[in-house]
């Protein structure tokens, strides 16, 4: 006992260390020609077959015959029900099989055979077995005692090897995520990808950056339009001038015109100062107008001017200011729908479609999800300052995800799995669960013409994020409908804020 635990202080590699265990049996208790029987295929919980993995004192061609369906013979007893099985006397026990050593190659006096299980993770894994002569002195219960005792011991160190190799896997297979990431990071304006869809987006966005059109950037909220827009302007002559990103679902219809081109001191109560406004601060440089389908009709003839004539009035002022500022534009919004239903002006909507990018949804970015999984979870455990990482399975399951909220909801998934963690090990029951949650489980109020409005949400029931070619009315309502009245979830399934949601509504006189 003491050799063997002194062997595997020094080695965990079971090759080595089970190898010499057997060469100790046989050398100081006369235990020859021990084997190692492992399950080679499970079914369930249960090992359905099972070979010789170990041995020693055996041949070849005696090894590759070491093959036992389960409750064949006696070995194959064994790996089925989990007992120990001694025969006291192989020539007299119908049930072994001889199958692996032949009679004529063992000695000719009483041969006995001891067969023990060996126990990982609470269930059979395999078998430790050996021949003994048995006229000896000592008793076959003394040997059945420490062949226990050393299958215990072979259990445990084949369950931390496993352990230690999926640990090993799992960090491999992180770094190479990592390496991959740090490559397309340098190679590609630090957007995170190589997928055909991304890269084809990407050399567009190359062909186009050293000149002074009007781009607009199409495709679904979250799938990062913002840093598309910052890397058009950091390839562009522009890079030292500034990039000024506004948020135009985010400004008040009233206060429209004084953010974009800003005010004159007196312009309106509260007007203590004149104030530049964002195409004045970003002159020179880059404006990026992200959500452009939310700018009001009466401000678009306006920003059409400025766009045509490349000239600015403050409100409340009379002189016009000049400005040099490349524009992109983005939106998440069917804007050739808009224009048809009149909710978009057409001539400004040709203005900015001068060089229309489309950004590929994260679904049809599959093989870039773990690569972003992985950053994610980076940033995540330091900011939160954590050690966790995702098992491959975990990688995998993000990766079959429909993720109708792209990059954001992936990043926000991510952290919330880091932040939740009990262990730094994070698998992918936990990655289903949170998912579950993400998209919502909570029941909602009921509706009358569904027969299944008192059953919680379901992420089935959860729409593919997709924009139709139908009137806007009809689009809020249906969201309505699906969430069972709920407008925060209405809005959730638009991809918008409740505040975007109920100013549409508003807007469109459909709140009551």
């Amino acid at each position: 006992m003491r050799e063997v635990l002194r062997l595997m202080g020094k080695s965990l590699t079971p090759s080595l260390v089970l190898r010499e265990m057997l060469h100790l049996l046989s050398q100081l208790l006369g235990l020859n020609r021990g084997r190692i029987v492992l399950a080679d295929r499970v079914a369930g919980d249960a090992p359905v077959s099972g070979c010789v993995q170990y041995s020693y004192g055996l041949t070849q061609a005696e090894i590759s015959r070491g093959q036992y369906a389960a409750g064949e013979g006696i070995t194959g007893g064994v790996l089925s029900n989990g007992r120990a099985a001694i025969v006291q006397d192989i020539d007299a026990e119908p049930a072994f099989l001889c199958r692996m050593v032949e009679r004529s190659r063992l000695p000719p006096e009483t041969v006995a055979f001891i067969a023990v299980p060996i126990i990982g993770e609470n269930k059979v894994i395999g078998v430790l077995a050996c021949h003994r002569i048995r006229s000896r002195i000592r008793s076959l219960s003394d040997d059945v005692s420490i062949m226990s005792t050393l299958a215990t011991l072979t259990g445990t160190l084949l369950q931390l090897t496993d352990s230690i190799e999926r640990r090993t896997a799992a960090l491999r297979a992180r770094n190479e995520l990592l390496e991959r990431g740090v490559r397309s990071q340098h190679t590609r304006h630090g957007i995170l990808g190589d997928s055909p869809a991304l890269l084809k987006s990407l050399d567009q966005l190359e062909r186009v950056a050293s000149t002074s059109v009007a781009i607009l950037l199409l495709g679904e909220s979250g799938t990062g339009k913002e840093l598309f827009a910052r890397a058009l302007h950091n390839l562009s002559p522009r890079r030292e001038q500034p990039f000024i990103k506004v948020n135009c679902a985010a400004i008040p219809e009233t206060l429209f015109e004084s953010e974009l081109f800003g005010h004159e001191r007196g312009a309106f109560t509260g007007a203590n100062a004149a104030r530049p406004g964002w195409f004045e601060q970003a002159s020179g440089g880059t404006i990026f107008l992200d959500e452009i389908g939310e700018v009001p009709l009466a401000m678009q003839a306006k920003l059409l001017r400025v766009l045509q004539e490349s000239v600015i009035v403050r409100l409340g002022g009379q002189r016009e200011k000049t400005i040099d500022v490349r524009v992109v534009a983005a939106t998440h919004r069917q804007l050739d729908a808009a224009v048809r239903a009149g909710e978009f002006r057409a001539d400004l909507f040709y203005r900015l479609n001068v060089i229309p990018i489309e950004l590929p949804a994260l679904r049809d970015r599959r093989s870039d999800i773990a690569l972003l999984a992985v950053q994610f979870v980076v940033h995540a455990n330091r900011t939160h300052q954590r050690q966790t990482h995702l098992t491959e399975r975990a990688l995998a399951t993000l990766s079959e995800h429909g993720w109708p909220g792209n990059i954001r909801e992936l990043s926000n998934v991510i952290e919330r799995l880091v932040v939740l963690a009990h262990t730094a090990e994070i698998d992918e029951r936990e990655v289903r669960a949170v998912l579950g949650q993400h998209h919502g489980t909570s029941s909602f109020s009921p509706d009358p013409v569904s027969s299944q409005s008192n059953r919680p949400l379901q992420p089935s029931d959860v729409r593919e994020y997709r924009w139709v070619n139908v009137n806007e009315s009809e689009r809020l309502m249906q969201a309505l409908r699906d969430s069972g009245g709920n407008k925060s979830r209405a809005a959730q399934l638009l991809s918008m804020t409740a505040r975007q949601y109920l100013y549409r509504l508003k807007k469109l006189q459909l709140n009551a």
